[in-house]
């Protein structure tokens, strides 16, 4: 087995399961729907091509949250092209400056075809959205031998040096990773409705699948050395003189 690894960093993300009418929202972490759609549009798979989604959908997804982010709302208006006639106010949320790394396990021809394609994709890549463009390459590496919870362990923390920075005080960092499970009888599983059948415009479909969600530790590279050395302050004030 391999693991796909990719950044999915961005100033606004928009990972909606579920939509009513002109309410959009958003999940709190790239869903499994949204992260096979940015690998089917660079390979340039078609929306309708359900023969060739069903094996990336078919790949164990799991995603490792390194910057949370904001929450955000935004209103928008829009106008029918032909008529020009308003249509009706929508209400849309985003996620602001956050950071995933996101894991995919398989296969390992397929995961380094796809490797590939995401290095000169047919289809740009965005975040939910088509208003979300990645502020980083979105391929971040493919890992042959660990298994999906080793990968997210062992790739180094990813968020922004400020927030980094907001962490200084704390050597490692535990971070949330959601990941797929089979087991439908664990009692700490969750059920989301984001696991692809067809990205036809016009039948849309998705699947339930079953979330457990764990954390790992990380290194923190912008931690301050020796944070609860009573005799740092000593050193530094011998320095100075």
């Amino acid at each position: 087995m391999s693991v796909l690894l990719l950044r999915l960093a961005g100033p606004l993300q928009a990972w909606g399961a579920a939509a009513r009418f002109t309410r959009r929202t958003t999940e709190s972490a790239p869903t499994k729907s949204g992260t096979i759609g940015i690998l089917a549009a660079a390979k340039g798979i078609e929306r309708g091509d359900d023969e060739h989604i069903r094996p990336l959908a078919a790949l164990r997804f799991g995603v490792r949250i390194d910057q949370p982010g904001t929450r955000v709302r935004d209103f928008q208006t829009a106008h029918h092209f032909v008529t020009g006639k308003a249509m009706p106010l929508s209400e849309r949320f985003y996620l602001a400056d956050a950071i995933f790394v996101a894991a995919l396990e398989g296969d390992p021809t397929l995961l380094a075809d796809l490797h590939s394609a995401l290095r000169a994709p047919v289809y740009a890549p965005f975040l939910g959205r088509r208003s979300c463009p990645p502020s980083q390459p979105v391929d971040l590496d493919l890992q042959d031998g660990p298994n999906l919870l080793q990968a997210l362990n062992d790739v180094p923390w990813q968020a922004s040096p400020w927030y980094r920075r907001q962490h200084r005080n704390d050597t490692t960092v535990h971070l949330p990773v959601l990941h797929e499970t089979g087991a439908a009888n664990d009692p700490d599983a969750e059920v989301q409705r984001d696991q692809p059948i067809s990205f036809a415009a016009a039948r849309r479909r998705h699947a339930l699948r079953t979330v457990v969600t764990t954390t790992v530790t990380v290194r923190n590279p912008s931690a301050a050395p020796n944070p609860h050395d009573p005799f740092a302050a000593l050193e530094e004030s011998t320095r100075c003189s």
